[in-house]
């Protein structure tokens, strides 16, 4: 395994000793091989749902633990294909994204439902597939922060696919029919078996003030999150928080003071203890994202962020550009330094 203390550099004690005394671990739940049985299967989800979620958790190096790590390539479209596969060209074919994700030893591969339809019948049966269902346009000038359904739920559902996958822009002028549409998508996904895995993001230029970007405001993202597991997301897909108080900060909405003194620190565990806390005490698995690839940082950034959830009480992490974004091999390599993190039984819950 990687040697994960060096490659946290400084902050390798502060993240590996921390305790968590404001959400403590026993006020979890927390995942596990067990998690569908004891969890997840006493909901009202349709046994189908059951077996998809299980699918995810049994495949890849993560197979059997209760965590996912997940490759998702669908930034293509938000992002422009250009600016996502300039580095890598080979990553415009879609066959080589599923490769990727199998070499990589991942859970699953997300993607959008083009690029998966194009070879589900190489692949479908080979790792499970999540179809991203809508997507930002990058062609709308000027840019908008929305996104649209850029499919339907029956037809990643006919091509095989075990999930699919929505965001919503909280905070965004759109971010209410987006909940509209999405609701009805997560609702026609369980009658036909699928697990659903919600991006719960923020968008709003508003939520910047004074120099700080507060989009990824532990407690704002733990409302957003709230909110994800309130349609019945079966998995909130989040940034890792990186500082708190939007609430008061942005003066929107309403909080508590006792939210900054009693359940939640400073500390970047703490921080993401309070996004889980959100997610009905862990009952609905909080999955963070890899963020943008920075370059020769990556492979630390990667690892830092798996610690930080893993140790929080999160579900696993989907990292995309940090892996596809650099040649085949460094990307699998990455891929199974995130992998480590989670196998690795010394680094235990917070």
């Amino acid at each position: 395994m990687k040697d994960i203390a060096q490659l946290l550099g400084e902050e390798a004690d502060s993240l590996l000793t921390h305790r968590c005394e404001k959400i403590t671990t026993e006020q979890l739940t927390l995942p596990g091989a067990d998690y569908v049985s004891t969890t997840l299967g006493q909901t009202d989800r349709p046994i189908p749902v059951l077996r998809s979620y299980q699918q995810l958790l049994n495949h890849g190096r993560l197979g059997h633990t209760g965590y996912l790590s997940i490759l998702p390539v669908d930034q293509g479209i938000e992002h422009s294909a250009g600016a996502s596969f300039a580095h890598n060209p080979a990553y415009f074919d879609p066959e080589n994204i599923v490769q990727l994700a199998m070499e990589g030893g991942c859970n699953a591969i997300v993607s959008t439902m083009g690029a998966l339809s194009s070879i589900a019948r190489q692949y479908a049966h080979r790792i499970p597939f999540v179809v991203k269902l809508n997507h930002n346009d990058a062609l709308v000038f000027p840019s908008r922060h929305d996104q649209t359904l850029f499919g339907q739920v029956k037809q990643a559902h006919d091509m095989g696919a075990v999930a699919i996958g929505a965001t919503i822009y909280f905070g965004s002028e759109e971010s209410r029919r987006q909940l509209r549409e999405i609701s009805v998508a997560f609702e026609q996904a369980h009658e036909l078996g699928m697990t659903t895995i919600l991006w719960t993001y923020l968008r709003n230029s508003d939520f910047k003030q004074e120099g700080v970007d507060y989009h990824t405001a532990a407690d704002l993202t733990g409302q957003a999150n709230h909110l994800g597991v309130t349609i019945k997301a079966d998995i909130i897909k989040q940034k890792v928080a990186e500082n708190n108080g939007g609430f008061n900060a942005i003066k929107v909405g309403k909080t508590h003071s006792k939210v900054y003194s009693d359940l939640c620190s400073a500390h970047p565990i703490d921080l993401v203890r309070y996004q889980v806390a959100n997610c009905y005490m862990g009952r609905i698995g909080l999955i963070n994202s890899g963020g943008p690839s920075n370059g020769s940082d990556d492979l630390s950034q990667a690892v830092r962020a798996a610690v930080i959830n893993k140790r929080a009480g999160g579900m696993g992490l989907i990292s995309g550009r940090k892996a596809f974004q650099r040649p085949m091999k460094e990307g699998v390599e990455l891929l199974h330094a995130v992998q480590d993190v989670y196998l690795n039984r010394d680094i235990t819950i917070a």
